[in-house]
Parts: structure tokens; C-alpha cells; sequence
């Protein structure tokens, strides 16, 4: 078993088992620490046992004890929990990580996103405990140097023990004040199962679970509409999985993509929720997020033109409610389509690079437009730079063919 299967394992484990002793042990930091306890025991012990039937429960099991443990050493462990659990090996845990492991990742999302926190810090913070992403990906993210990012992470973890945060789903009257982080958390967890066309990566789970996450979202908060407008999103984005890789594993372009193999069930689904969010806050930027990707959705073959000016326009809409680099990067992408490739360079070479020499689709999106400008070296340095910048395969695969038809051309 190498490295990268056991990092797999632990990521897709990690925020339901974090949330689960976060929520028993009413402490963010002893759960994130005995879970990571747990992780290098399992690096310890699987590969001469064999990975257990069910790694989860084998991990949540290491990690209650090693919280346990914890909790002896405080020497409080009477009055917080009951008696430490027999040892467990890899051949007698075959219980369903289900029943073993509660889900308690959204109280945790609420925990993570309370007022005592910072609000810069609110969505970072839910990201690391309850989708296991790494420092490196939420600083990429959020376009900020790792190590702000890490002062952030630390000051939130000790603003919630210092404030006697509850550990417990807030009364619906506190919601509002916590939705835009929650709201945001939930874009950027789907934002990175999303981004890895062919479904490999270690967070390609989080497509499921923010289908489940942003409906139950919706059941108990009926009246935000940006609940809505990200349920709708995430079903729109889904339904085209499908379509996004062809037979050699290569990301296909969304213009290039056969709108006969989307997932009409899903579209449906979001046809919905959108519904109700423009009925609810037809001005709030993620509506108009959602409903760009309500367009893309609405082809129903290849032969049909892609819809790029009217996508121009809804961006155009969206620039005036939410002017940053993200929108105006996409933004780019159509107008390149629009108006030409040397528009929508112009227009990346206004924006303020100092936060986006680590942000792939910068780079990707710069190298697509040289090239097709005829600037051959400076695309290929772009696209060298995006490639170094650790893509998923069927991205990878697509931007390797990419530079290799401009060296060939060249």
C-alpha cells in the first residue's frame, strides 16, 4: 500500500470522523489532533496487517482512543467519557463506518463559521476540519500566502475554546449570521471535487455529499435564497460529469462537451431550486452564478451554438455584484469567445497578479490565449506553469495535449 492510497483513505475519512469527535468531545483541537494520531498508527500498522474492512471505522476507533488518552493525561477524563474501548485490529472492525461514525459535519460547519470566529477565518477553518483539505489547497483557494492562512487557522481553533462555543446546531434565529460562511464553505468543497473532470482525486467525494449537504441546507433554511442558488449550482455542475472525460481519460472542454449525455434528473433538480432563488434574491451573486450554469444546461446537442454571448452578459451581471479576480478570470473566458483572444488578454493583464502565480486556471486560461494568438513561447511557458502546479490527470492529460500541439506548431 504506498503513500498516495493511504493519503486517499485519510482524506476521504477525515471530515466526518473530525466532526464526530469534535461534536463528542466538545474540543476542535483534541479532535484534530487524535485523528492525525490515528492516521500515523494506521501508517504504522496497515501495511504489515492489511488495510481493515472498513478503514474508517478503524481510524474513528484509533482516534477516539487516542482523544481518550488525551482527555486521561488532562486528567478529566470522568466527567467528559465513558470507558475506553477495546483495542481494535485490522481484522475485527467490520462494523459499518455508518452506524460507528455519527455524522455531525454540519454542526461542526456551523461550529466553524460562529461570530466569535473571524470572518475571514470562518470558511478556512470549516475547509481544514470538515473537508480535509490541505493548507496548501485552502491558501490556493482563497489566493493568500500559506502562512497567513496558518496565523488564521491557529487564532480560529483558539477563539473557539477561548469563547465556550456550543457544540450544538444553533436555534434557527443565528443562522442568517453564519450562512455566508457556510454558503461559501460549501462552493469551494464542491469547487475542488469539481475541478478534477475524471472523479480520482482524494476530495472527488464531495460531489455526493454536497448534493446531500446543500438540500438538507435548503430543508432547514427555506428562506435563503443562496442556499437555493448553491444547491442549484452543484446540481447543474454534476449533471454534466458524465461528459467531461472522453475514452482516453482527457477533460473535455464544456463548449466541446454532448449535452445528450448530461444528467437530466439532476438538471431538473436544479431547474428548482433555481426557481426559488431568483424568487427569493434575484440580485445575490450566487443566482446569477447558478443560473450561468442554468445556460450551459439548457443545449441539448452539440449542433446548437454554445450560448457564449449570453453567458458574456450574465458575467457582465455578476461582475457588478461580486468584482473580483474569479469572475473576471471567467469573465475573460467568454469574451475571448466573444470579441476575440486579444480582448480578453487585455483584460487578464488589468488584474492584480500578485495573488495568482498559484492559481492553475490563471494560468491555463493565459496559455490558452497566447496560443491562439500565435505567442508560442509565452504560451508554453504558461502552460508549463499551470502544469507545475499539480493538476488532476484528465486535466493534466489536456493541457500536456495542448502544449504539445503548440511545440508542434511552432
Amino acid at each position: 500500500m504506498n503513500g498516495a492510497a493511504l493519503d486517499r483513505v485519510f482524506r476521504a475519512a477525515s471530515g466526518r470522523i473530525i466532526a464526530a469527535l469534535a461534536a463528542r468531545f466538545r474540543d476542535v483541537t483534541l479532535a484534530e489532533d487524535a485523528f492525525s494520531e490515528s492516521c500515523l498508527k494506521a501508517m504504522r500498522a496497515w501495511p504489515e496487517r492489511g488495510m481493515p474492512a472498513d478503514p474508517a471505522a478503524w481510524l474513528y476507533r484509533a482516534a477516539e482512543r487516542a482523544a481518550l488518552d488525551a482527555l486521561r493525561r488532562r486528567q478529566v477524563r470522568e466527567r467528559l467519557v465513558p470507558e475506553t474501548p477495546p483495542e481494535a485490529t485490522a481484522e475485527d472492525v467490520m462494523m459499518d463506518d455508518a452506524y460507528i461514525i455519527p455524522d455531525e459535519r454540519l454542526r461542526l460547519i456551523f461550529i466553524c463559521c460562529h461570530p466569535a470566529v473571524a470572518p475571514e477565518a470562518r470558511a478556512a477553518l470549516t475547509l481544514r476540519l470538515v473537508c480535509g483539505l490541505t493548507v496548501t489547497e485552502i491558501a490556493r483557494a482563497f489566493l493568500i500566502q500559506e502562512a497567513a492562512l496558518l496565523q488564521r487557522l491557529v487564532r480560529a481553533k483558539r477563539k473557539i475554546a477561548e469563547a465556550g462555543v456550543p457544540f450544538e446546531l444553533p436555534a434557527p434565529e443565528f443562522w442568517p449570521e453564519r450562512m455566508e460562511a457556510i454558503l461559501s464553505t460549501l462552493e469551494i468543497a464542491y469547487a475542488k471535487a469539481h475541478e478534477d473532470a475524471g472523479g480520482t482525486s482524494a476530495h472527488a467525494g464531495f460531489a455526493t455529499e454536497m448534493l446531500h449537504l446543500t438540500k438538507l441546507l435548503t430543508e432547514l433554511a427555506p428562506d435563503a435564497g443562496g442556499a437555493f442558488a448553491v444547491a442549484a449550482l452543484v446540481r447543474f455542475a454534476e449533471a454534466r460529469r458524465p461528459a467531461r472525460v472522453d475514452g482516453e481519460g482527457m477533460m473535455i472542454p464544456l463548449s466541446e462537451q454532448d449535452p445528450a449525455l448530461w444528467r437530466r434528473d439532476l438538471i431538473a433538480e436544479a431547474d428548482t431550486f433555481i426557481r426559488k432563488a431568483i424568487r427569493l434574491t434575484p440580485q445575490n451573486p450566487r443566482t446569477v452564478q447558478a443560473m450561468l450554469q442554468q445556460v450551459w444546461c439548457m443545449r441539448q446537442s452539440l449542433g446548437e451554438p454554445a450560448p457564449w454571448l449570453d453567458i458574456l452578459r450574465l458575467y457582465d451581471r455578476l461582475l457588478a455584484l461580486r468584482n473580483d479576480v474569479v469572475v473576471r478570470l471567467n469573465r475573460a473566458v467568454a469574451l475571448a469567445e466573444v470579441e476575440g483572444p486579444s480582448a480578453a488578454l487585455s483584460e487578464l493583464e488589468r488584474l492584480d497578479a500578485s495573488g495568482l502565480d498559484e492559481f492553475l486556471s490563471y494560468h491555463a486560461v493565459r496559455a490558452d490565449l497566447l496560443r491562439r494568438m500565435g505567442r508560442m513561447e509565452e504560451g508554453k511557458e504558461a502552460y508549463a506553469r499551470a502544469l507545475a502546479l499539480e493538476p488532476s490527470s484528465a486535466e493534466r492529460c489536456w493541457l500536456e495535449r495542448k502544449a504539445s500541439e503548440l511545440s508542434a506548431a511552432n
